[in-house]
């Protein structure tokens, strides 16, 4: 999950992965619209952390999505101004 949670108007995803993947992170609004990619390379094994900054965006309710070669995870977040 993200820390802080809610947030205004940083806030920090950690997430590890169990073996050498393909990952994307992607944030997008209530309705499914993609407003940010955080991640979207080749990563080795291990633990990452990504800030985003959410300092042009409106108040409300956000989800993560972080995609590897074998799992999908999705959060939700919000962002109060």
């Amino acid at each position: 999950q993200n820390y802080p949670n809610p947030f205004n108007p940083v806030t920090s995803i950690k997430y590890e992965i169990p073996q050498r993947s393909f990952v994307t992170l992607k944030i997008f609004n209530t309705l499914g619209v993609e407003v940010s990619t955080l991640v979207n390379e080749n990563k080795q094994q291990g633990s990452y952390e990504v800030i985003w900054d959410a300092a042009n965006l409106p108040s409300g309710v956000y989800f993560y999505r972080m995609t590897d070669d074998g799992r999908s995870i999705e959060k939700k977040m919000v962002l109060i101004k």
